[in-house]
């Protein structure tokens, strides 16, 4: 062989093993929940320890852990189709959550013909920016659901590879395209992109999320280091002051969306948000610290703003929401209970109002003040 030929082998050779070793080797369960943490938390329930004993009795008493499956070819997302979508979904995260904690193999039968009865789903019909914001609250609990009950007997191998096929035909196209609404709606499409990525092991996917996430992270959360004005980006009509409801003072932890309804779609931008950071972090990719400043400073701010009734002189409307979300223990178990950070006002609305006021599972927030309360540290896994 002439050492133009073998030089050109070489070349090729390395190239091949470059390209396999810098393949994702994805993790299962790898998704908003971790094996481990899942295991910790069904020990405390166990042990009868709180919250976690409150939080899954609360779940065991829903109407979800008893739904069964309602599955529909399309869905219209401005009708009824929303709500039955909705409900579906939730209610497969739901009994997915009843198994593993109970190893009670009903909830995972239950769950998996839920999920089965979904897999023939061509689309979304409404031909609107709703239906990306649907795809986005209910793909995120349908991945979350399958990722548990990967490997389950109950759930065949056919069936699981016709669900993955499923999300590629009628989510995919939903949720690649950044919507041009408020940020929060971009935030849920790449929550949900990103648990589907890791159930499809798709990193084609997985990496798409994680660039949007990056681009949408400055251009929803606000650091006085970004400098003086506010991040472009597609859908602000060239006016970023404006499509920030025009806040009085920029200051660190503003959100796109803090003087829009004073802290109500921020909870849910917030949440999303977090819960991307926690997916990437089950994966090793360290989201949660590249973000550590922008997204602590929106946690403690709207916190702040909550627990003080005042917006603080940051929109024209001085009154926050009074809506409250499970939108806070992902990020603060990372922060806090990982990190050892200090995050005193998000601490004190969890305790007094989060635990206390907030429903357990709206949109894409479902039940993480059972999944993720006071989890050990586990470091990611790479």
């Amino acid at each position: 062989m002439s050492d133009i030929k073998l030089s050109a082998l070489v070349f090729i050779l390395m190239g091949a093993w470059t390209t396999m070793a810098s393949a994702m080797d994805f993790i299962h369960p790898g998704g908003i929940n971790a094996a481990a943490e899942l295991d910790f938390v069904k020990g405390r329930i166990k042990a009868g320890a709180q919250p976690w004993k409150g939080e899954f009795e609360q779940l065991k008493g829903s109407g979800y852990a008893t739904r069964g499956a309602h599955g529909q070819r399309t869905i219209n997302s401005t009708n009824k189709d929303a709500e039955i979508s909705q409900n579906d979904a939730i209610a497969a995260y739901a009994q997915s959550l009843l198994w593993y904690f109970t190893d009670e193999d009903v909830y995972a039968h239950r769950s998996v013909a839920i999920l089965n009865s979904w897999s023939s789903l061509q689309g979304f019909t409404a031909g609107s920016e709703q239906d990306r914001l649907q795809a986005g609250w209910i793909g995120w609990s349908f991945a979350s659901a399958a990722e548990i009950l990967r490997g389950h007997p109950a759930w065949k191998a056919r069936d699981v590879e016709k669900f993955q096929g499923m999300f590629r035909r009628a989510f995919y196209p939903q949720l690649t395209t950044a919507s041009t609404w408020n940020g929060n709606v971009d935030l849920t499409q790449i929550d949900a992109l990103m648990a589907i990525a890791v159930f499809n092991e798709d990193q084609e996917k997985f990496s798409m999320a994680l660039d949007r996430l990056k681009i949408r992270n400055r251009a929803y959360f606000y650091l006085k280091s970004d400098g003086p004005t506010l991040s472009p980006i597609a859908g602000d009509g060239g006016d970023p002051q404006a499509f920030w409801s025009s806040p009085k003072r920029l200051i660190d932890g503003l959100t796109q969306e803090t003087c829009r309804d004073n802290g109500h779609h921020s909870q849910f931008g917030l949440g999303s948000a977090l819960h991307a950071a926690e997916i990437a972090w089950h994966q090793g990719v360290d989201v949660y610290g590249e973000n550590q400043a922008r997204y602590t400073a929106a946690m403690e701010l709207l916190a702040s703003q909550l627990l003080s009734g005042s917006m603080q002189g940051v929109c024209k409307n001085d009154t926050p929401t009074g809506d409250r979300y499970d939108a806070w223990e992902v990020g603060y178990n990372h922060y806090h209970n990982r990190k050892g950070i200090s995050l005193p006002n998000t601490q004190k609305l969890i305790k007094e109002q989060i635990r206390t006021k907030a429903p357990r599972a709206v949109c894409n927030l479902v039940f993480d003040m059972l999944t993720h309360s006071g989890l050990p540290t586990v470091p990611n896994r790479r």
